[in-house]
């Protein structure tokens, strides 16, 4: 194996044909005493532990639904499986099959989880994980399966892997995937904030202690947005203009400048602090706890939008 990050999908329709590529995988690393993990569905996962027999023991295992719930999440757990194992490797090399969860997903969460696949090119590229991402053609969409070939610069089959002539550099896939920004209208549904960094910051804490109940969940708000706020500082922005809003059971915040932001990494809040590059990335600890945070610069100026769950997902929350 090359050193640094290898990136690789799996396209497969039969059980037999993710076997051909999970167990040499698998079994190529524990020969080698290389960490192992096997994040996929429930299904895949009996299958291949099944096939290990008594080296099933010897690897780590975790359902996809659980490992890293949203794109930011399962980067950085993928970060950290990376920091904890690869002092255990003799190689060096740690070996993650990892299966991305389409089913059930909305169009906006396809497309976090695609533009996800192609930031792993970049945000790992200083590990050296060997990673494969299979993609199951009886469940998973087409326009899915076509992207998978253009996130990932290799494609394996069993033992064989070649380079995917489709492949396109993160950077371009992430800008065919972000769409334009749309500020919000004002209207009696969204409140607007203008004025300085801080003062902006208070006054968009107060709306969302109103529309946030709890008082963790605004304390989780107030941490995203001044992460937001503080990454914006850093870059030289000093006045915005804020919207605070509910929309689809979350509260929403939106911060615009008329002042673009030059040189924008396309992956910006996905590294690790151990990660970082040596530009910062602020946005990493905003982007954990947000349901999504989106950020863009053209020449009309520079937008960061985040989310966080509504009242009425606390409430169900305190029922539970």
């Amino acid at each position: 194996m090359k050193s640094g990050f290898l990136h690789q999908s799996c396209i497969y329709g039969s059980d037999a044909e993710f076997l051909s590529m999970a167990v040499p995988f698998v079994q190529d690393g524990l020969r080698r005493n290389e960490p192992v993990l096997v994040t996929t569905t429930s299904a895949n996962l009996d299958l291949v532990q099944q096939a290990l027999g008594a080296q099933a023991s010897d690897v780590d295992y975790a359902e996809s639904a659980y490992f890293g719930r949203r794109p930011p999440q399962r980067a950085t757990a993928f970060q950290r499986y990376w920091t904890r194992h690869r002092p255990a490797a003799p190689s060096g090399v740690v070996r993650i099959l990892a299966e991305p969860i389409w089913f059930g997903r909305s169009q906006r969460e396809v497309a976090a989880w695609k533009r996800m696949e192609a930031g792993l090119n970049v945000v790992l590229a200083d590990t050296t994980i060997w990673m494969i991402c299979p993609y199951d053609t009886r469940a998973v969409d087409a326009a899915i399966i076509r992207d998978a070939l253009r996130t990932h610069p290799e494609c394996v089959a069993g033992r064989r892997a070649e380079p995917c002539s489709q492949f396109v550099t993160p950077a371009e896939f992430a800008k065919r995937q972000s769409p334009p920004p749309r500020l919000p209208r004002d209207d009696a549904e969204v409140v607007r904030f203008d004025g300085a960094l801080a003062a902006t910051r208070l006054r968009v804490l107060g709306e969302a202690e109103r529309l946030l109940p709890s008082e963790d969940n605004a304390a989780m708000f107030a941490i995203a947005v001044g992460e937001a706020m503080a990454y914006l500082h850093q870059r030289g922005i000093e006045r915005v203009t804020a919207w605070v809003r509910l929309a689809a059971g979350r509260v929403v915040c939106t911060v615009h400048s008329a002042q673009p932001l030059n040189d924008l990494p396309p992956f910006v809040g996905f590294r690790t602090p151990a990660l970082r590059e040596q530009n910062g990335d602020g946005l990493w600890l905003a982007n954990q706890i947000c349901e999504w945070l989106d950020i863009s610069s053209d020449d009309s100026g520079c937008t960061i939008e985040l989310a966080v769950p509504g009242p009425r997902a606390e409430e169900e929350h305190d029922v539970d």
